[in-house]
């Protein structure tokens, strides 16, 4: 039988090179320690043999330690992320996955701490019910998740632009495919996303309370 794929997008977690807009919060190291930590998680809740196989798709290559570590930790499948801008970049990865077979495919970034297995599930249900995609919007205007189970494309879309969301599901429609939104998140891309994260509680095990009025951490 074969299971569907559920896709992890990431960033190498390298200093001053990824998460650039939260430098100013927390510097290079920080933000990088975030996004490994993000990643951390995510993997960790998505851990469900039986339910689906993982994959992750490391940018810009696949050989960075915290992507090798995932590998040894939950033997998931470990690729690169194509060339190209980002709609190009998930086409590609969710076309492959069918066409070995996968009857949906579930693709997903690291930068939405709500997002998890039962997400995934709710979307899952969705393309098995009537559903051709799914898309989870982000509080930004973005979308956090896509999945799929029919090849699509993704090109003319103006990517972290706060329209990512609404020209997405514009480009499914002319395509003919049926659409169905799932739930929400909030992504965790500025300093004031960060700080509003660990207001509510929804970085788990990876920082401290948020420091008071007149602290000088940012």
């Amino acid at each position: 039988m074969n299971l569907p794929v559920v896709q992890v997008f990431a960033r190498a977690p390298r200093p001053g090179r990824c998460k650039t807009r939260l430098i100013p919060a927390l510097g290079g190291r920080g933000a990088a320690r975030l996004q490994t930590r993000l990643l951390q998680q995510l993997l960790a809740q998505l851990a469900a043999p039986g339910e689906w196989r993982l994959e992750l798709h490391g940018a810009p290559d696949a050989g960075h330690a915290a992507f090798l570590a995932a590998r040894h930790r939950h033997g998931l499948r470990l690729q690169r992320q194509a060339r190209g801008d980002l709609g190009r970049r998930m086409g590609r990865a969710i076309g492959q996955a069918l066409r070995r077979g996968a009857p949906a495919v579930i693709l997903l970034g690291s930068d939405c701490p709500e997002l998890a297995a039962p997400t995934v599930r709710a979307a899952l249900a969705a393309l098995a019910a009537e559903a051709d995609t799914v898309l989870v919007p982000a509080v930004d205007g973005g979308y956090g998740l896509i999945g799929s189970r029919r090849p699509l494309r993704l090109a003319g879309v103006d990517w972290s632009s706060g329209r990512e969301y609404q020209q997405s599901r514009q480009r499914l429609r002319q395509q003919g495919l049926r659409l169905r939104a799932v739930g929400g998140c909030a992504d965790i891309d500025t300093p004031s996303d960060w700080r509003r994260a660990r207001r509510e509680g929804r970085l788990p095990g990876l920082f401290g309370p948020v420091p008071g009025k007149g602290s000088s951490r940012a």
